[in-house]
């Protein structure tokens, strides 16, 4: 039996994240099979964080200054609440959370929730209603802050809190199976993909992918860290491109029709090379506080109904693309 992921050293686990791939596919990418036919799968992915942010509520010495209609660059308060920021966050969760749902009920679109678990602790109502709706609820950690200073062990107890939060507020119990930590700030990424991937083994749970990676447009395999030479990873990239964080950033979208444009322009190209014979995945980032106003809630509407529009578009969780390349273009064996 192999030791406990948690006895780990920070240097050990960040070597095993490998070498650099800058070749994938290459020029001829594959024809990843879509179901149907699809030229186009389309992933929509619901950040949901609010609640788990930098606040001394939270037990943090400091406040939050990322990610929300005040823009980059705030100063953070120390030692005190910032109320401000907290209430902004709050919109997320309080209503912009409701007006998406609604969106996607209405419009028959599933995503998949990269939901952070003591946001879904504070507010369980909304993985009910993410699992009732029929989307998939995946790990974005436990806390939605920069982790750079745990210890290997903190870390690891903060995976296990995340999935335990996901089981135990979701209605079926059932754990997340997929990964996103983001916060691209932190400087412990490099070892965060094998400690996840040891501890997910260790709880007997399915890792079926892992998206802390922006390299591709479609999936990719890795060995899987620590496992035997027959099991490997699925890596799902993920985007900070069609992505509404940059309604909270130095390029922001200034109207709806910047939204909605952009992400158009982005299926297009990317449907047309689908027609071509070389299909790929469009990821889209969405956070309720941001997405969740009527504005720009009206831009993703926009989006979702012109690639409806179309034939051969895939709306899919991140799970169904993750089961569909697994039975499509297995892992191939390292012995």
């Amino acid at each position: 039996m192999s030791a406990p992921a948690s006895t780990l050293s920070s240097a050990d686990l960040a070597a095993g994240y490998g070498p650099r791939d800058l070749i994938g596919y290459g020029e001829d990418t594959p024809d990843p099979q879509w179901p149907n036919g699809a030229k186009i799968a389309i992933n929509l992915v619901l950040n949901y964080e609010e609640g788990s942010e930098v606040t001394p509520v939270n037990g943090d010495n400091v406040t939050e200054t990322i990610a929300s209609e005040l823009g980059p660059g705030q100063t953070p308060m120390t030692g005190e609440r910032d109320v401000n920021i907290e209430s902004l966050y709050e919109y997320g969760s309080r209503a912009g959370v409701w007006r998406i749902l609604r969106l996607f009920k209405e419009t028959g679109v599933r995503c998949t929730s990269f939901a952070v678990g003591r946001a879904l602790e504070q507010n369980p109502s909304v993985a009910t209603a993410l699992e009732t709706g029929g989307h998939e609820i995946g790990s974005h950690g436990w806390r939605w802050v920069d982790r750079s200073a745990w210890s290997v062990e903190e870390e690891a107890e903060n995976i296990r809190k995340a999935i335990n939060a996901i089981k135990t507020t979701s209605p079926s119990g059932n754990p997340p199976r997929g990964w996103y930590y983001g916060m691209v700030a932190t400087k412990a990424g490099a070892r965060s993909r094998g400690l996840l991937a040891r501890v997910f083994k260790e709880e007997g749970i399915p890792l079926l992918w892992y998206s802390d990676d922006y390299s591709d447009d479609l999936p990719h395999w890795i060995p899987y860290p620590g496992g035997a030479p027959d099991e490997g990873l699925l890596i799902v990239p993920y985007t900070l491109d069609t992505n509404d964080y940059k309604n909270a950033g130095y390029q922001a979208f200034i109207s709806p029709d910047d939204f909605s444009s952009y992400l158009i322009a982005a299926f297009d190209e990317l449907y047309a090379e689908g027609m071509q014979g070389h299909a790929k995945m469009m990821s889209v980032g969405l956070h309720c506080r941001i997405v969740g106003k009527p504005a720009r809630l009206a831009a993703l509407r926009k989006f979702i109904e012109y690639a409806k529009s179309k034939e051969g578009v895939w709306f899919a969780t991140r799970e169904e693309i993750a089961q569909h390349w697994m039975a499509k273009f297995p892992y191939e064996s390292q012995a």
